[in-house]
């Protein structure tokens, strides 16, 4: 099987893996960028969501062929001091308490603002609406996509 190239957070990163490998495990085992989480497997809780080419996909589901000739942005990448407003946001509305589906749902978030600078609580729904957070943290995060949007003005 010939090595595939990705470009992973703004460096091409060439791996010689299954073209059918989960995204996911390239990420983690491969790669070692452990910041994208396994939840179900499925593509159903959204811990191991990425951008890819800026839309939040599940990692979980989406195959490293089909990430070839794409931009790959994890969480490491989203911004190298923890400092992208939705990052920033986050912290200052204390969403996290377990912290693991956090990843996906900044991920999903950071995505959604992309594309919808100012969005609706409805926006805001329907972009998360795959995002499982266990500790039910579901205002908090409410709360933080506004706050980010705020901030992105």
């Amino acid at each position: 099987m010939p090595a595939m190239t990705i470009n992973i957070n703004g460096k091409d990163r060439t791996v010689d893996v299954s073209p059918d490998m989960p995204l996911l495990w390239v990420l983690r085992d491969t790669l070692d960028l452990t910041g994208t989480k396994f939840g179900c497997g499925l593509g159903l809780c959204g811990a191991c969501t990425v951008h890819l080419n800026g839309a939040a996909v599940r990692s979980c589901q989406t195959t490293v062929k089909n990430a070839v000739g794409k931009t790959v942005v994890t969480i490491e990448g989203l911004n190298a001091k923890a400092e992208h407003p939705v990052q920033v946001c986050w912290r200052q509305a204390n969403v996290p308490q377990c912290g693991y589906c956090q990843s996906g749902q900044i991920m999903a978030a950071a995505a959604l603002l992309k594309q919808k600078p100012k969005p609706t609580d409805a926006d805001i729904d329907s972009a998360m609406r795959g995002n499982i957070c266990r500790c039910g943290t579901y205002q908090r995060i409410r709360q933080a996509i506004k706050q980010a949007a705020e901030v992105k003005k």
